[in-house]
């Protein structure tokens, strides 16, 4: 890549504000064409793609540029925290077994979808699924599977265990991006019609609107106009729930890394143990009286810090790739239908929720980035539902994407 126009971090950084808040004014605008624009393309959706033109013009480089890092690192674990601080774990539990089930299902409609995907293929575009080593495609797909069941800490592990090169590796960084985000944005949109999808699925969806009632009664209970003490109070929490996490992940992964076999497992990813360690303060805090800074908006602060990230993951988006690689992408697009039509089996069978299969199918896809933002666009309280969701892709993500590579594998040949 050439060098690019902005080099400068401060100045990116201002812009990706920029474009977060033209999005968030022009969706919450009465304008007949804003409102009908953001009808069909959800807000989320654009806070990703806006921030890809920055790359695909050369006005920015991503990777000379430290603005994901510190979003991922230091952003991330805060607002898990702050999204958490408030979950009610015995009202969540009464939502039932369904949750889980569709999170499982979408789990599992990723782990067969990626063998058939190259069994279809290899009969009907067999050089699109060949490849030499490392270049084996089934070899690039084992890192989306890593990424759309777990999260990129499992994508990176499944770059490392199955030697997918560089070359392959950044592809299908971006059919992963680009086809997870244009699935994620169809199912931001089913929110409007969520009442018409449950009718059709016969659903009863009773215990998310009573969680829903439970959480804002608590939310109005504790609300109040937030002073200056207040927000430093809910940044003092975030950010040191962030660095207790950091001081503790920098000291759980070096021990085991004396132990090889884990690794492939993301037990030595130090970003693995942040969320994990993040979300556990969390929750533990949301025991104690920590839960009343909800109300002077902890949840919204790490909302802001969750599209802080989208933005800096939008950044890295290349969409001219689809152009230099369509072949990829149709891989892409098939596998995913695959994972959406064993949900919408089984989204029948039991009679799901569409919140259920939206934030299950979103905690496996999207992972903890965009799970509680999925959430949030059924309600602001039900964030802790996609963020514990989110947790346990990353728990099973690495077995899960480990497991269909090796499926891929074999049926590669």
């Amino acid at each position: 890549m050439e060098q690019p126009f902005i080099t400068n971090d401060a100045v990116i950084f201002g812009i990706l504000m920029l474009m977060l808040g033209a999005v968030f004014y022009t969706s919450s605008l009465d304008h007949p064409f804003w409102k009908k624009f953001y009808t069909y393309v959800p807000a989320l959706l654009v806070c990703y793609f806006l921030p890809s033109l920055m790359k695909a013009v050369g006005l920015i480089d991503p990777s000379e540029s430290n603005i994901y890092f510190v979003s991922s690192r230091y952003l991330l674990p805060a607002s898990l925290v702050l999204l958490t601080i408030s979950v009610d774990l015995k009202e969540i539990a009464k939502l039932g077994s369904k949750a889980v089930i569709m999170f499982v299902t979408g789990t599992v409609g990723i782990m067969i979808g990626g063998p058939l995907t190259i069994l279809i293929f290899s009969q009907i575009a067999p050089d699109l699924v060949g490849g030499v080593a490392p270049n084996e495609v089934w070899r690039g797909m084992t890192t989306i599977a890593g990424s759309w069941i777990g999260g990129g800490a499992n994508q990176a592990t499944m770059k490392e265990v199955f030697d997918v090169s560089d070359e392959l590796f950044s592809t299908m960084v971006t059919v992963d991006i680009i086809v997870g985000n244009a699935w994620l944005g169809i199912l931001i949109a089913g929110v409007a019609v969520t009442k018409i999808i449950d009718r059709k699925l016969k659903a009863d969806s009773s215990a998310i609107e009573s969680l829903k009632k439970k959480m804002e009664d608590y939310q109005a209970s504790v609300a109040k106009i937030p002073n200056l003490t207040d927000l430093m109070k809910v940044l003092m929490v975030g950010f040191a729930c962030t660095g207790f996490a950091h001081f503790c992940s920098d000291l759980i992964v070096p021990f085991l890394k004396q132990f090889p076999a884990l690794e492939q497992y993301s037990l030595t990813s130090g970003f693995f143990w942040l969320v994990v360690i993040a979300t556990t303060l969390g929750v533990i805090l949301s025991f104690t009286k920590a839960r009343e800074l909800e109300g002077v908006g902890a949840s919204r602060i790490g909302r802001a810090f969750i599209y802080i990230l989208v933005a800096a993951i939008g950044m890295n988006m290349d969409i001219l790739a689809i152009f230099s690689n369509p072949g990829y992408f149709f891989l892409g697009i098939t596998w995913i239908l695959f994972h959406v039509l064993l949900l919408a089996i089984v989204a029948k069978l039991i009679k799901a929720p569409y919140f259920f299969i939206a934030v299950g199918s979103t905690a496996n896809v999207g992972g903890a980035a965009s799970a509680p933002v999925i959430a949030t666009e059924f309600h602001p309280s039900l964030a802790p539902v996609g963020v514990l969701m989110a947790v346990l892709g990353y728990v099973l993500g690495t077995y899960g994407a480990y497991l269909c590579g090796l499926m891929m594998q074999m049926v590669a040949g």
